[in-house]
């Protein structure tokens, strides 16, 4: 039987993820909800939107294995070159 001592934990942006999703870099659709951050498998460029911003934004050389800290509610295909993506919310 699965047990979560922290389940009447309040959520807040330091609290660890409480769920982790495949991100799929697309041009003009956002993702179905914004992370609290994204963990990059294999590096490279990274063409976000941050969750309150009004344009992408490119982070660019992306180590493998970084954890990027930015609220984030698309990844655009066009000029990613990272790849393993995982949205953690």
């Amino acid at each position: 039987m699965f047990a979560d001592p922290f389940e009447n934990s309040s959520d807040s942006l330091i609290a660890p993820a409480r769920d982790c999703f495949t991100i799929t870099p697309d041009d003009s659709a956002d993702l179905t909800r914004g992370t609290k951050a994204i963990y990059v498998g294999n590096g490279g460029d990274i063409v976000i939107r941050a969750v309150d911003a009004g344009q992408d934004v490119t982070f660019r050389n992306v180590i493998s294995g970084s954890i990027l800290d930015v609220r984030v509610r698309a990844v655009r295909a066009t000029g990613t070159t990272a790849s393993e993506l995982v949205g953690l919310a």
